[in-house]
């Protein structure tokens, strides 16, 4: 059971309907991170805002969830897992192989490897990444607003999962095996 209330649409403050109802338009329904967001609309429009913003961003759906399932397991997330491994299969179409090289900090693809590898540098250095790191990520072919990008994904999957892991968001998707790395 979640240790934050998960809040219904009709039981949240007035100034987080908005953007709970737009999620449940965009989803078909509203996932329990976004009702325990919820709980402050400062938070739920913090996270919608950059989320939104990230979305329309340089790097595509695909290294997005990729990025997202790299951080989720090393911080240890099952709510984000779940959730990213559905969205993954079912969204940005990631097969199971996939699914596993970016949870294990990597990627089948070649250029999107580097941003995994980068993204997973950045958790684990907090940021204090080395030149080498970011000379692979270059060379891989992304360039400076691209890095920028891989960084504020890194930010925002940590969001996620450290409220997940505070609130103990009940997950509402199919679980996955708690991580592994």
């Amino acid at each position: 059971m979640s240790r934050i209330v998960t809040l219904n649409i009709e039981d949240t403050p007035e100034a987080s309907r908005p953007a709970l109802n737009a999620m449940q338009k965009k989803m078909g329904r509203i996932p329990n991170i976004f009702r325990v967001f919820a709980n402050s609309p400062a938070a739920l429009n913090g996270y919608a805002g950059l989320s939104s913003a990230l979305a329309s961003g340089m790097l595509d759906a695909k290294t997005q969830d990729r990025i997202a399932l790299a951080v989720a397991e090393l911080n240890g997330c099952g709510y984000c897992l779940s959730a990213h491994t559905y969205l993954g299969k079912h969204v940005s179409k990631l097969d199971e192989a996939e699914i596993m090289a970016n949870r294990k900090g990597g990627s089948n693809d070649q250029k999107a490897d580097a941003a995994v590898k980068f993204a997973v540098a950045t958790v684990r250095e907090r940021g204090h990444v080395s030149d080498a790191d970011l000379n692979a990520v270059r060379d891989a072919g992304f360039n400076d607003a691209e890095i920028v990008e891989i960084v504020l994904h890194v930010a925002l999957n940590t969001l996620t999962n450290y409220v997940n892991e505070v609130a103990k968001t009940d997950v509402d998707f199919p679980v996955v095996v708690q991580p592994f790395s």
